[in-house]
């Protein structure tokens, strides 16, 4: 039985679907692939069929992109002259960037960084998300009684959300919202700040896992069962104590395991219970729902509709998916909702919100709202509802009077045009979102050393350390020191950290005596890779009065986790959005900004700065990829080959991330790959944690791990972890790379992956060139057409229906 992480099936994509208008969804770029995936992110690797394997040669040579360079296929494409057209280009790859993942059962993602202090950034997020869900539940339980619902639904509807509050005795409601607002909090006091730890240097020891009779017995149990005994120590801490008797009584619970499929649990089934095995057994019906919803996770879902879950649950020859689901949400593994759709000339809100208010059938207009049923998993529900809270506490309250009214006036006219409107807009509200590309980073960071001045403690966290690193060179431009204090030591201005790192307390101010950020404004940069639960964390870890700015691309991809919160709160238009009028400037500018709109225009490029490499089969797009990086790049653009950065669809395939990759270590740093496949000096993407990833450099290889430079700090990966957290990385994926930006940018485009380019994929992946951007062509037409009529998928979240009641009423 394999167990290799593999893509959601096709029914799994079925049931994912949204359905046209229906509130909540909004279109973005999925992390699944186009027609055989609903699901990797890009933290959970995916084999397709075609790993590996060359893809078909195409007839005839494509023709290049619009307004760059087209080198012919026996020149260096960097060097070649003359304009060429963008439009005429395409690509392809048979995996998806919703399938990047690390190896085994690892994941990769996005960046991230690992701090080196008593705890691991991973271990520290992880605490702090258990802390920020006991404080949920804590929270959720002090609510008022439960809210009456579905009494306008008949049917299975009706019958599922029945059995919710019977089960749980009204203390889950069915789709809370702002009616029952929280008392207001109590203003935290200024404290002092307090001196962080110096970070360690040892390296840090892997938290214990499962006994190991534990693991014994369950790789005793998956023995009996024919499951691969690897499973053990996953299994073991999935299930906790008593795993084996849990796996005995309930076999399918395997199916909770990563990369664990729903016949390959059945086959497990069958062989430990015989005969009592059979598709109509409850046990497997309530996993099979559960492993649907992970699955709509993955591919950034917070909820399903309940028909379709149904359907696919049919279509996994589960014989009453009613019944099922029903189970499901009886035994608090699931949560179900019911939301108001949005009908014409009005908005969405909850239909409990309606029946609650009106107490009447029909909200007193005699006619029934139209409703839709959602079912969740309550993470992500509750993570939902948290951040629903936290960001109407910041929208409806006043921010902390840091400063004069005629001061923040004063520093917004010595601003211009849409930086003075951000001034102007954070000084007088508590959340404010900023939207433009590379070039409008200029502006948050004029506001930081505005609201610096103003005497504001003001932090900006950005995705990844790349990202951080960046804006923070923006930061140093005009920034004055600061005294040293005897409890801080000496700052330039405001300062950029990470995510993660702040949110963890490895990087950043830290949290005052109430648990709260010690800070008064936070800038987030690259807000669309926000997901739920980063995000709630974040909207509950934030103060009274304190201010927050979310500025990010809207075009870019959008988060690897479940949610499209940067999305929701544009839809919503709860609090003022400032759009940055500046463009990004030269012929990449104008390029990337053509695509956000769906135009693949020609440009000129004089310099160099696009070149298009037409290619027929996947071994001529490696082997010209090769030839790039190593040679016509930094000959004819002086770009070295590592400040160049390789970006391709996916893992797999004859031209994925690991074919490349494979390539052009031999090429750029050949070696026996003495510690797990790696040497010295080679370039790699370190995957902290699912949707992180890091890029950096092999130092050297000790007895206890790999030694990483990652960004300027070391980082030790220990060697259990390197197998499921490093892979090369001359060559990433459009979602690895996200938040990143280099030099020079090859964007490989095999003709198998036509059908995995989306607009937000090209956009993107072309966007991350800050100087020359080659597109090493395959697929002819599929470019354009990817870019001018193919969208970003549409997720299902229940975000814009929680933030409806705070959308200001016309007078």
């Amino acid at each position: 039985m394999s167990t290799e992480p593999e893509a959601a099936a096709e029914e799994t994509a079925d049931a994912v679907g949204p359905g046209p208008g229906a509130p909540g969804t909004t279109d973005g770029p999925d992390a699944a692939h186009d027609g055989s995936a609903a699901a990797a992110h890009d933290g959970a690797e995916t084999t397709t069929a075609r790993d590996g394997a060359e893809t078909a040669a195409r007839s005839g040579a494509p023709s290049g992109p619009t307004g760059g360079t087209t080198a012919a296929p026996g020149d260096s494409a960097a060097e070649a002259g003359g304009g060429a057209s963008v439009e005429e280009a395409g690509t392809g790859e048979a995996t998806t960037d919703g399938t990047d993942t690390g190896t085994g059962t690892g994941t990769d993602a996005p960046d991230g960084d690992t701090a080196a202090g008593e705890k691991s950034e991973a271990e520290a997020e992880l605490a702090a998300q258990r802390v920020e869900r006991e404080r949920i539940e804590r929270r959720k339980a002090e609510r008022q009684g439960p809210v009456d619902a579905g009494a306008k639904l008949s049917g299975t509807a009706a019958d599922l959300l029945a059995a919710v509050r019977a089960v749980e005795s009204g203390e889950k409601p069915a789709a809370p919202v702002f009616g029952a607002p929280e008392p207001a909090r109590r203003p935290a006091p200024e404290p002092a700040r307090q001196p962080r730890p110096a970070a360690s240097a040892e390296p840090v020891a892997a938290p214990g896992g499962p006994a190991p009779e534990s693991v014994q017995a369950v790789r005793t149990v998956l023995a009996e069962g024919g499951a691969p005994e690897t499973l053990a120590p996953q299994t073991a801490a999935l299930l906790g104590e008593g795993a084996e008797g849990a796996l005995r009584a309930d076999p399918w619970q395997l199916l909770r395991v990563t990369g664990v499929r729903p016949e390959q649990a059945d086959g497990f089934a069958r062989t430990l219970l015989g005969a009592e095995c059979g598709p109509d057994d409850e046990r497997r019906g309530r996993a099979v729902t559960v492993w649907l919803l992970e699955q709509a996770a993955l591919a950034g879902h917070t909820a399903l509709e309940l028909p379709r879950l149904t359907e696919t649950l049919a279509r996994r020859g589960v014989p009453d998916p009613d019944a099922a689901v029903q189970s499901t949400l009886a035994e608090g593994e699931a949560l179900a909702f019911q939301d108001a759709l949005e009908e014409p000339g009005g908005r969405a809100d909850s239909a409990s919100r309606s029946t609650q208010d009106t107490g009447e059938e029909g909200a007193g207009d005699g006619e029934e709202r139209p409703v839709r049923v959602l079912v969740g998993l309550e993470r992500y529900a509750l993570a939902e509802e948290s951040l629903a809270d936290g960001l109407a506490r910041l929208v409806n309250s006043a921010p902390k009077q840091d400063g004069s009214a005629a001061d923040w006036e004063q520093a917004a006219a010595a601003a211009r045009g849409s930086a003075a409107e951000l001034v102007r807009a954070v000084a007088g509200h508590g959340l404010v979102l900023h939207t433009g590309g590379e070039a409008s980073l200029a502006e948050p960071a004029a506001l930081l050393r505005t609201a610096h001045a103003l005497g504001l403690r003001a932090w900006a966290a950005a995705h990844g350390m790349l990202g951080r690193d960046r804006f923070a060179a923006l930061l140093d431009t005009s920034s004055e020191p600061s005294e040293p204090t005897s409890a801080e030591p000496a700052r330039t201005g405001p300062a950029a950290v990470t995510l993660a790192g702040l949110l963890s307390g490895a990087e950043g101010p830290g949290r005052d005596a109430e648990g709260t950020l010690d800070l008064d404004l936070l800038v987030v940069l690259d807000a669309p890779q926000l997901d739920v639960e980063s995000a709630a964390l974040l909207a509950e870890s934030l103060p009274d009065g304190a201010r927050l700015v979310l500025a990010g691309d809207p075009a870019v991809l959008w988060s690897a986790g479940p949610g499209r919160v940067f999305a929701d709160l544009l839809a919503a238009r709860v609090c003022p959005q400032v759009a940055s009028r500046r463009p990004d400037p030269g012929p990449l500018g104008e390029l990337v900004s053509g695509i956000g709109i769906g135009e693949l225009g020609q440009v000129e490029a004089p310099g160099k700065e696009v070149v298009i490499v037409p290619v027929r089969e996947a071994g001529e797009a490696v082997h010209r990829t090769v030839q790039l990086v190593a040679d016509s790049v930094p000959r004819a653009i002086g770009v070295p080959a590592e400040d160049t950065q390789v970006i391709t669809p996916g893992h797999g395939g004859a031209a994925g991330t690991r074919a490349l990759n494979a390539a052009l270590k031999e090429r750029l740093n050949p070696g026996p790959g003495r510690f797990g496949g790696f040497d010295p000096g080679d370039r790699v993407a370190y995957s902290p944690a699912p949707g992180r990833t890091l890029p950096g450099r092999v130092t050297k290889a000790e007895a206890d791990g790999l030694h990483l430079a990652c960004a300027g700090e070391t980082v030790v990966v220990p060697r259990d972890r390197v197998e499921q957290s490093v892979r090369h990385g001359w060559a990433l994926t459009a979602h690895q790379a996200v938040g990143g930006r280099w030099p020079a940018v090859v964007v490989v485009l095999p003709g198998d992956a036509a059908q995995s380019l989306s607009r937000p994929w090209v956009y993107t992946a072309f966007g991350r060139a800050a100087r020359h951007l080659s597109v090493v062509h395959g697929v002819e037409q599929a470019l354009p057409r990817a870019v001018a009529e193919v969208p970003a998928k549409p997720r299902t979240t229940r975000l814009p229906v929680l933030l409806a009641p705070q959308v200001p009423t016309d007078a």
